[in-house]
């Protein structure tokens, strides 16, 4: 009886392994720059993937004061020198997400390596912390367009990953995170009804301290603001004669720049990457 068991179960092993995937090859730092973390029930895995692009810092234009700080808080990460872990928050298309990706394809040949995840993956951060803890290399971890609503329990992992743990993450790990809001919670009106004025000083409740202590455990805070008409402009010109040669940018382009913005109701660097795939892809120029 139990061997006939025991081969029945050989039979469906065999019959459900054609139907996985393949196991993903295991990242070799000395060769990959970046992966995803994915996460499983028995705890997770890292899956190297190529650069998205060949974004440099270079390229990002009307965010110098962002740009220099990230880049001397990495440098000094890549030296062994105190760093802070850093949230880029604000403005939609301002350019946070492409600043960590040409973070990344300039400063891989120093050592940098990243990986992204995801947020809902998030519960599964102390096991990769722990995995990294040993390795030889220094990694971002990254976060893209974090947030979290009032019900979900997930933040609480970044917490204790940040600063919460009697051991804290090991030196080699910094943790980088983008979102559209300053302290990644919700924040509503009624938070607010437990904050006191003590003599001057303004004292918020518990609703508020919660959702605040979470941002503040990022020691670097970069703000990105929607783009004033020269920085976009200035970021269309670029983007243009990126894609299209110097040539590509004249004063009809400027003008198409400006009723680019007006219909799309926004100035941005992302608007200027857009601007220009349309004006170069269309052969106007």
């Amino acid at each position: 009886m139990d061997d006939r068991l025991s081969q029945r179960l050989h039979g469906l092993l065999d019959r459900i392994e054609a139907w996985l995937p393949p196991a993903p090859e295991a990242a070799d730092w000395s060769r990959d720059v970046a992966a995803i973390w994915q996460r499983h029930p028995l705890g997770g895995q890292l899956v190297p993937v190529a650069a998205r692009d060949a974004v440099r810092l270079d390229d990002l234009v009307g965010v110098d004061r962002q740009r220099e700080a990230l880049l001397a808080n990495t440098r000094a990460f890549l030296a062994g020198r105190p760093a802070n872990h850093a949230l880029l928050w604000g403005a939609r298309g301002s350019g946070k997400s492409s600043m960590v990706r040409a973070l990344l394809n300039t400063l891989a040949p120093e050592g940098l390596r990243l990986i992204q995840v995801d947020r809902h993956d998030l519960a599964g951060l102390p096991a990769l912390v722990a995995q990294l803890r040993d390795t030889e290399h220094r990694f971002i971890v990254y976060c893209d367009d974090l947030s979290f609503e009032g019900h979900d329990d997930a933040y609480k992992a970044l917490k204790s990953v940040l600063d919460g743990t009697l051991t804290g993450p090991p030196e080699n790990v910094l943790l980088y995170a983008t979102s559209n809001r300053r302290h990644l919670l919700p924040e509503s009106l009624a938070d607010n009804a437990d904050t006191r004025l003590v003599g001057d000083e303004l004292h918020h409740g518990d609703a508020v301290e919660e959702k605040i202590s979470l941002s503040d455990r990022f020691g670097l805070w970069l703000a990105f603001h929607p783009f004033n008409q020269d920085s976009y402009l200035e970021a269309c010109r670029h983007w243009v004669a990126h894609l299209g040669g110097g040539d590509a940018w004249n004063e009809a382009a400027r003008e198409a720049a400006l009723r680019y913005a007006t219909l799309r109701g926004a100035r941005s660097g992302r608007a200027a990457w857009q601007f220009a795939c349309q004006w170069v892809g269309s052969g106007v120029g």
